[in-house]
């Protein structure tokens, strides 16, 4: 038999308010981030061939989906947040493929490492593309396995952030207009942050709810040798860290989604896999700790700041 207690209706009111006052938990959207206040949340497999290799995710805010590129530029790869195919387009002509960002509209920006090219790809699921039909730019000469790593769009100037991986280490800002194939590079900053190459870079700008907030112009960068996800300002200051030592030592793309969850994607042999990190929820202050506690008997039943 079900028994129906009756709460007071000063307790059902109590009892309101605490439930607007209680933390959303770790799915909602964060207002600053920390790496420190996060945790692995999952470890999925990626398609092993449409995404073999894989070096670069981007997060699709437009179907809330991410992408995933090998570094053998085979194809295009659209996945859920935990790993599952959902689509692919074939890639010809090209040969190293190390970077990949979303920029709005069913289009993408991928880049070459050693020839140090970025193209313009309208995205179509089951088609194919070839690199000589898409609008290019040149972020600079033709080196070896050392150029571009990775890149991130900046929504709110249409820039892009590069990261060079070594010999030297480069973290630069990129003015492009496909339409003119041409591109304005500058130094963003010198690198000097503790770490033996540069894998990844992802704006955080991309994070609408961190919009007007002092973190909208920070950094993620991963590094793969070091196994290691920084937070980073403009200046170059690293803020906080993430040892990813202990999950994989050839992951190399990071991306981070609208809620602030972060994707980082490893090559792991012939089984690439996608790992999800979260922000810890919130705890709830004492007090409402102690006034729930209460009312529920009554009803019957450190971020460090950048300076």
């Amino acid at each position: 038999m079900t028994k129906f207690f009756k709460t007071s209706p000063f307790a059902a009111a109590a009892l309101a308010g605490l439930a607007l006052l209680a933390p959303s938990g770790a799915s909602a959207a964060i207002t600053a981030l920390d790496l420190t206040n996060y945790t692995l949340t999952g470890t999925y497999t990626l398609p092993s061939i449409a995404a073999a290799e894989a070096s670069a995710v981007t997060y699709n805010w437009t179907t809330d989906t991410l992408f995933v590129l090998g570094d053998e530029g085979d194809a295009l790869v659209e996945v859920t947040r935990t790993g599952a195919q959902l689509s692919s387009m074939t890639l010809t002509g090209f040969a190293d493929t190390e970077g990949l960002t979303y920029v709005g509209g069913g289009q993408f920006v991928l880049t070459e490492e050693r020839l140090r090219n970025a193209y313009l790809l309208n995205y179509t699921a089951g088609g194919s593309v070839d690199s000589a039909a898409l609008p290019v730019v040149d972020f600079g000469t033709t080196v070896g396995n050392t150029g571009i790593e990775g890149i991130s769009y900046d929504p709110r100037d249409g820039s892009f952030i590069t990261v060079k991986e070594i010999s030297p280490q480069e973290v630069n800002r990129n003015v492009v207009n496909f339409g003119a194939g041409t591109a304005a590079v500058s130094s963003l900053f010198t690198p000097n942050l503790g770490v033996t190459d540069l894998s990844d870079v992802q704006v955080l700008a991309t994070v609408s709810s961190l919009t007007g907030t002092a973190d909208e112009d920070n950094l993620l960068i991963f590094s793969q040798e070091s196994a290691r996800l920084l937070e980073v300002d403009r200046s170059g200051n690293v803020l906080s860290q993430y040892d990813f030592s202990a999950l994989a030592d050839s992951a190399e793309g990071v991306t981070i989604d609208a809620n602030g969850n972060i994707y980082i994607v490893a090559e792991n042999g012939d089984n690439p896999l996608l790992f999800e990190l979260a922000p810890a929820p919130v705890p709830a202050p004492p007090a409402l700790v102690l006034l729930g506690s209460a009312l529920a008997g009554l009803a019957g039943m450190t971020r460090r700041r950048k300076a």
